[in-house]
This record gives structure tokens, sequence and C-alpha cells, in this order.
């Protein structure tokens, strides 16, 4: 089936209000009416978004042996931005609609009708937006006084460079890993956590030699694809698009995005950039700090070149959330939603389940909750029919039902597992 033949799994709306329902994601400041733009995790979305950031983490950085990990802060000195270019180029174009007065990217609008109010010809002249977030240190609030909330991550990693490669003697090609939050001002913020302003990002810096560097942003291409393979994506649902020239970041010779049907179409899941040598010439230019390596083999210092995979944990969470999304009609004619997600990723891994509340059955049931917990997220839950709680736990992704009878408690201490 072709890319345009393929459909979503389901539409927004219902994902969202699975996520609410549910406790996976809530509307920011809900009760002040919301802050456009900005989401909260809730009980299963916490855990499933740590579920991701443990399998990525797992991934790239413990089971391999040329990638190590840092923590970088979110404020750096201003000096860092000016020098990666962000200060300067880090922009999308803007455009006010005359009539309604919203606001809009004009690099996204197909055409010189306003989508909010229908009215056509009433855009400005495009302007470009800086997306940084400014904010200031100490009681002035003055230009001397001002700092920037990161707009990615991959920027502590660059600065850390001599830090990282002298403390951990390692040798090229090897990797710099980092989870941390990153902030945008976005001009349109929209499809629920797709675009945000505030995100949780994972990203590589993977430092290599000038004549490696192709065939690694190949071979990183082709490892990320595993890695979603590995955890259960659908591949017919995964593309690979190279960037057009007139679309690469100032940084980039190269980059490709993995693109995934969402529920509002093909959307950009994660990019794996060429930066080649930008960000260490940069900043090595401004810091007066040579951030180089010495390379053995040749006798002489290089400047590495850099493949960075980077990935948005709450657009990864948000695309096996729509992968996993089934609906089924049961023995009863009911409609079921069930969530097929990986157990590796899924929020709860096993549920506890009584038959009943009967006074006989929950010692026992408490009791296996109690010894499952230490390992695992784990729920006990004992409202209800039976098959209303499984049906509860097959809307979150829950892989195993562990259920406690009669049987078990007066005759042989067995239980059953639904999978």
């Amino acid at each position: 089936m072709s890319d345009e033949e393929l459909q979503p799994t389901t539409d927004m709306e219902t994902l969202v209000s699975l996520c609410k329902r549910r406790g996976f994601v809530f509307q920011s400041s809900e009760i002040y009416g919301g802050l456009q733009g900005a989401w909260d995790y809730g009980p299963l979305g916490v855990e499933m978004v740590n579920n991701i950031k443990r399998a990525w983490w797992r991934a790239n950085v413990q089971e391999r042996d040329d990638v190590v990990g840092i923590d970088a802060a979110i404020l750096m000195h201003p000096m860092v931005w000016k020098a990666s270019g962000h200060v300067d180029t880090f922009s999308d174009p803007m455009v006010d609609c005359r009539n309604c007065k919203g606001r809009f990217r004009a690099d996204e609008l197909s055409s010189d009708v306003c989508p909010t109010c229908g009215q056509k010809g009433q855009f400005t002249e495009p302007r470009m937006f800086n997306l940084m977030l400014r904010t200031f240190l100490g009681p002035v609030q003055d230009e001397a006084a001002t700092v920037y909330l990161r707009p990615e991550t991959a920027q502590g990693i660059f600065v850390n460079f001599e830090n990282v490669q002298t403390t951990t003697r390692k040798k090229l090609p090897f990797g710099i890993a980092q989870i941390g939050k990153a902030f945008r001002n976005e001009i349109t913020p929209r499809n629920f956590i797709f675009r945000v302003r505030e995100f949780e990002a994972m990203e590589i810096e993977y430092f290599c030699r000038p004549e490696d560097s192709l065939r690694l942003h190949q071979e990183w291409m082709e490892e990320r694809r595993r890695w979603y393979a590995r955890f259960g994506l659908r591949m017919d649902r995964l593309r690979l698009r190279a960037h057009r020239q007139d679309e690469l970041s100032h940084y980039s010779s190269a980059t490709s995005d993995f693109e995934y049907l969402f529920p509002i179409g093909w959307g950009e899941l994660e990019g794996v950039a060429h930066r080649g040598d930008f960000d260490l010439t940069q900043h090595a230019k401004h810091s007066g700090k040579a951030l180089t390596y010495f390379d053995e083999e040749r006798g002489e210092h290089i400047v590495p070149h850099v493949i960075e995979p980077a990935l948005g944990v709450g657009r990864c969470m948000l695309a096996f959330l729509a992968d996993s999304y089934a609906e089924e009609i049961d023995e009863k004619g009911e409609k079921r939603v069930v969530l097929r997600l990986h157990p590796a990723i899924a929020p709860i891994k096993v549920a506890v389940l009584p038959l009943s509340r009967n006074e006989k059955l929950s010692p026992t049931a408490r009791d296996i909750y109690a010894r499952l917990r230490k390992h695992w997220m784990t729920q006990y839950d004992d409202a209800q029919s039976i098959g209303r709680r499984y049906r509860r736990q097959d809307e979150i992704g829950t892989p195993l039902c562990v259920t406690v009878d009669f049987q078990t408690v007066e005759e042989d201490q067995a239980v059953t597992i639904r999978e």
C-alpha cells in the first residue's frame, strides 16, 4: 500500500480524549483556561514517557561502547547562542491577519485565505520571528542580564566536547547523548503534543573523522529505523525523507527526517542531521578555545564532523500511542479500545484483578500486588465486573493481567494470567 493510501489509526480528537480520560496527558493550567503549547503528563503519561527515555538510553548508551551521556544545564552563557547561530538565524517567517488578528507561520500557509476567519488577502508581509525564549539572570532586567532557555540540547554537548573526550578517553568515532528539556517560542503551537513550546529532547552528537561522516550518517539512519522496529512501531507507517537544500538548518549539510503517519497526516518524528564541523568550529572561534581532536594515526589535530539523531519525547509518545491504537467489537457488540503497546513502552506492566471484592480473595490478591510492584509498575483493580476491568487495562496497553479466583485461595494457589 502506498503512503497516499495509508490512513491514520484514529483521529486526533479521539486520541486526545483517551489521553485525558485515562491520565496520559492533561492541558497545562487547565483550571485557568490552559496555556497554549504547554501540556502536563499524568500518572500514566509520565510512566510511558519514562519508559521511552529508558528504552532510548538503553539502546543508545548502555548497549553501545562508543556513546556516553551528559546532563547539561538549561541556562547557558548567552555567547553560546551567538556562536551557534541561533541569535541571528533561529527564526520562522510570521504573518498577521489584519481581520482577525491571528498569527501564522508564513511557510505553513497554502493560500492567502486566513484559516481562522476565512478572509482572503488580509495577511501582512512576512517578518522573521526568533523562536528563542528569553529570561534574565539577577535582579536587573537589562540586555546584559539576558539569557535564553535553550532551544536545543545539542549546544550543551558541543561546549563540553573537550571535557567529555578528556575524561572518557574516547577515540573517534564516539558519541555524547543527552535527554533534557528545550524551549521554542512557536508562533502556532498546535496538534496536541506534536508541536509545543516546552518539550523534552533525546539527542546524540556523534563525532567522527570527516571522511567517515557520510557513511556514518547512513548507518545512524538505519540504526534509528531498527530502534523503532524493536519497540513495535509499524514500518509501513514510517518513512524517511531527505531535506531539500532550501529546508536545511543553518548548521546542516544534509538532514533526513523520519516521518510518521500521525492522526494529522505525515509529520516529522525524528531528524538525523549531518552537522559537519559547524558547531565545534563556531565555538572555537567565539570562545578562543581549541575544540579539536588529536588524531594519532595522522599525528595532527582535526575538527571532527558530527552526525546528530534528534528526537522529541512527546512526539515519540504520540507516535507510539497512535500506532498502537485499535478499536474492536466484543462478544456483546460493544466497541472497546485496545492499545497494543510494546511491553517495554507500556506504562503499566501488570494488573492484579481479584475476581470480586470477596474478603477471601483480597488478602492473596494484595500480597501478589505487593510482591509484583517491587519489580514492575503494577495496578490493583477490584471495582466493577472482571470484564470491565479487563477492558480498562486493554485501553491503557497493559500487557499482563493476573486474576485471583476462589480456586487460587482454596485449592492450588495458581492464578490466571491474561496476556
